[in-house]
């Protein structure tokens, strides 16, 4: 067998992803609040880039100016002191060449407490000394935001060189601050804190609490009846007492910064019974290209190694703008779609929602799927039946007796309102809750109207029951 070196040319096909095409893919999937954010950040890196807005709105205060400047010069213009002296309109006229008192922004913002603050706040109008008031001070710092208490006191004794007993006298009493429950170890410690400080008279509440927490969400309610010889009713009641404690204390004073405002991408308006489908970039600041560099590229005495900086700016700038514009047609052709294949759902409600999956969707508007899932990721659309995410409009579905596919969201809205309107003390099976459904003509299986009573949090038939 011959071995050896040679040479030859050969064509292949590869798909390559190049820098501007995964930037246009980055664009697509933003929403209207990140676009804003990656805008900015573009605008502090290349230079090239300019808000429109601004230069726009500059050239307006400028003719503005000259038009006043124009009337100040045509009209002598005396009356404007008159009106600057308020003593004779029962005003007081403010000391001459002073300025106003002016405000901060931090004037007129207030931001709630946060747990840490509440707790520290409650701690020093306590009567504990010195010592105890730092061990205090190092307990709270361990309650996590939920309430719990993410120490033990044996990491608290070694942490500060204390006893046992002073850092379990100073939980005792950080335990009777408000919200009830706080500083517990554990859910069975932090409701039997609240009982204790709700003065709660009940006497199976602490035994349900203690022992049968696992059987009352399985509602083993006649089991635990039975262990301690009371009635049904009695258990009941006291289950009835637990569910209004709260088994996160904490959460009631979570951290202003963890609000998240949803700013619509898309928005569907009715006017005259059509359905007007705009794009929402009013958060995101108009792009374009300084003229200024311009003379960088065409001057003569230009460094080549500026030059070519500028251009590649200049590149990369005009790719931008073409993408998010891109971006902003893409947005309008699925919406508009879904617009027009849901239109029964934003006439008459979600019991009019048709099935729908990308496929279709991406068929119509003669895009790939992909492109289809990226345009519809993590972005709300706003409709005269309230605010969506734009997924929501892709559900499966169950055929009727028709042929005619039925929206899952539809399926869940009616087994909702079968639950809502159903006898507590004898509450639907999957199995009864199928029938009815398919008495109306869907073709579904109780596995399909389990999962879907799961999907929604309804409980089953036998934790739903009332004695």
């Amino acid at each position: 067998m011959r071995l050896g070196f040679g040479l030859s040319l050969e064509q292949t096909q590869k798909l390559i992803m190049t820098p501007e095409l995964r930037q246009a893919i980055t664009i697509l999937q933003l929403s209207a609040m990140e676009l804003a954010e990656y805008i900015e950040q573009e605008l502090l890196e290349n230079p090239v880039l300019e808000k429109k807005e601004e230069a726009e709105k500059g050239e307006q205060e400028e003719a503005t100016a000259d038009e006043n400047r124009e009337r100040e010069d045509k009209f002598d213009i005396d009356w404007q002191e008159y009106f600057q002296d308020r003593s004779d309109l029962g005003y007081t006229q403010r000391e001459r060449g002073g300025e106003p008192e002016q405000f901060g922004f931090e004037n007129f913002l207030s931001q709630a407490p946060s747990l840490q603050e509440t707790l520290l706040t409650q701690l020093s109008l306590t009567n504990l000394s010195k010592a105890e008031r730092k061990i205090g001070e190092y307990i709270i710092g361990n309650i996590d935001e939920h309430g719990y208490l993410t120490c033990t006191l044996e990491e608290s004794t070694t942490g500060l060189d204390i006893q046992p007993e002073q850092a379990e006298k100073v939980l005792n009493v950080i335990q009777t601050f408000d919200p009830p429950g706080v500083g517990a170890r554990n859910l069975v410690e932090c409701l039997l804190l609240q009982v204790d400080s709700l003065n709660i008279e009940n006497k199976f509440l602490r035994t349900l609490i203690k022992h049968y927490l696992p059987d009352l969400a399985e509602g083993r309610v006649q089991k635990i009846a039975k262990d301690l010889d009371a009635t049904v009713q009695d258990i009941q009641e006291a289950a009835d007492i637990l569910k209004t404690l709260d088994p996160k204390p904490g959460r009631k004073f979570g951290s202003p910064h963890d609000v998240r405002y949803v700013i619509p991408d898309v928005v569907v308006e009715r006017v005259e019974g059509q359905y007007i489908v705009l794009v929402n970039d009013t958060s995101a600041p108009r792009l374009g290209i300084n003229s200024t560099y311009r003379s960088v590229l065409s001057g003569a005495q230009a460094d080549e190694e500026a030059k070519k900086f500028v251009e590649s700016k200049l590149n990369s700038a005009s790719w931008l703008i073409k993408s998010i514009e891109q971006r902003r047609l893409t947005l309008y052709k699925v919406a508009n779609c879904l617009v027009e294949l849901q239109k029964d759902f934003l006439e008459h409600g979600i019991r009019y929602l048709k099935p729908l999956n990308l496929k279709q969707v991406a068929e119509i508007v003669g895009m790939h799927e992909s492109t289809i899932s990226r345009a519809t990721s993590n972005k709300y659309i706003q409709t005269p039946k309230g605010v969506f995410e734009m997924k929501y409009f892709f559900s499966s579905g169950v055929d009727d007796v028709t042929g005619t596919m039925i929206s899952s969201q539809s399926i869940k809205r009616m087994i909702r309102d079968l639950v809502e309107a159903e006898d507590p003390k004898k509450p639907l099976s999957d199995q009864r809750i199928g029938d009815i459904l398919v008495s109306k003509g869907l073709n579904i299986s109780r596995r399909t109207v389990a999962k879907y009573r799961d999907e929604i949090g309804i409980q089953a038939a036998g934790k739903r029951r009332r004695y």
